[in-house]
């Protein structure tokens, strides 16, 4: 099944949390020649590696100098604003940070701004209290490596 490995001294892959799995993904991956690759907007990513945005994790962690206090304030219309957008489907998923320092949204956004503005409805961003990050999320590229023609012949209409 799966095997891990004890030993307190790791090496560099295992230090940034590359496994033999996530590798053997990766080279898999069709490689492209270099005249046909294509960056994303600058990141130097090739386009084939950028997922379509399915949902945007939003970050939620509270600005520099808030208190305590002054968030409690606000809580009870937060609860009732977020929980409003979870029921109405705009929120799928919502956690707590496990170091406790705010929270994490998965929103049903297709862009970064669609989650800003959503985010900006909520009681906590009106009183500029948090400070939010955004990431947009999409499906795990390197699966379609897996089987390729099973794939293609199973999505057609469908893109990965």
């Amino acid at each position: 099944m799966y095997s891990y490995d004890l030993n307190p001294i790791s090496t560099n892959r295992e230090r940034i949390g590359c496994t033999s799995w996530s590798l053997s993904l990766w080279q898999r991956f069709p490689r492209q020649s270099s005249r046909n690759l294509q960056t994303g907007a600058g990141s130097g990513v090739p386009n084939a590696a950028i997922p379509k945005t399915t949902a945007v994790l939003v970050i939620l962690t509270p600005k520099q100098g808030v208190t305590p206090q002054q968030i409690m304030a606000v809580i009870p219309e937060e609860i009732q604003a977020t929980a409003r957008l979870y029921l109405d489907g705009k929120i799928r998923e919502w956690y707590s940070r496990g170091d406790g320092k705010g929270v994490v949204f998965l929103v049903d956004t297709k862009t970064e701004d669609e989650a800003r503005a959503l985010m900006e409805t909520l009681p906590l961003a009106k009183e500029h209290l948090m400070d939010h990050q955004y990431i947009p999320v999409g499906r795990l590229m390197p699966l379609k490596a897996l089987n390729q023609q099973r794939f293609s012949e199973s999505s057609r209409g469908n893109t990965f």
